[in-house]
């Protein structure tokens, strides 16, 4: 059997490891992006899904959902070394960004429900884009699945062991695509958006 990681794409192969994935230690992560080991999925259940019909009416986009795209695709353009590309990208994001509605104040539970719902509302712009072969919109749906997966996977651990899986470790953010990553060092590169290491800012952005 091998066992894939949702966020960086690692994937554990019984076989080449030499060790059945259920016997690893409950707190084995993932070696690339520090994943815990209960979100691995067995490649066996992944399976086709049906591709929605492309309707408008199917899918509401929300300022706050515009702003988030057009941020990855300044990210994006910024990986490509588009400066024009970026700012106008970046201009188009702080403007659905000042017709979002905020949250004045906000919980754990409430965030981790709020990324719960993007997870799923995404899903139906891959497959739409997935049958147009449009890649660009792919990559970025693929980027804000893994981060926010990421910053799920940050959540939950803060709410099981509390501030102390922060000790001895640092906080490194891709400035890129916003990965985050908690080690005494950032990664060598990006498991997410293959930038290098220097692209990491410490303590977040």
């Amino acid at each position: 059997m091998k066992y894939t990681c949702p966020i960086c794409g690692y994937v554990y192969d019984e076989e080449k490891e030499g060790m059945p994935f259920n016997d690893l230690p409950s707190n084995w992560v993932c070696p690339i992006c520090g994943a815990p080991k209960d979100i691995f999925t067995a490649n066996e259940e992944v399976k086709n899904v049906d591709v929605v019909k492309e309707k408008s009416s199917d899918i509401e986009v929300k300022p706050l959902i515009m702003a988030i795209i057009c941020s990855n695709l300044a990210k994006g353009c910024e990986k490509q070394y588009d400066e024009k590309g970026k700012l106008l990208f970046q201009e188009l994001s702080d403007y659905f960004l000042q017709k979002t509605k905020l949250i004045a104040e906000a919980n754990l539970q409430m965030i981790s429900n709020l990324i719960n719902d993007d997870l799923a509302m995404f899903e139906p712009f891959d497959k739409i884009a997935t049958k147009n072969d449009d890649r660009g919109t792919r990559r970025a749906y693929l980027w804000t699945n893994k981060v926010s997966n990421m910053v799920k996977v940050i959540i939950e651990r803060y709410e099981k062991e509390g501030v102390n899986f922060l000790k001895d470790n640092k906080i490194y953010v891709c400035s890129i695509c916003g990965f985050t990553y908690i080690s005494k060092t950032p990664p060598e590169i990006c498991p997410v958006c293959k930038v290098p290491n220097w692209k990491f800012i410490e303590g977040g952005i």
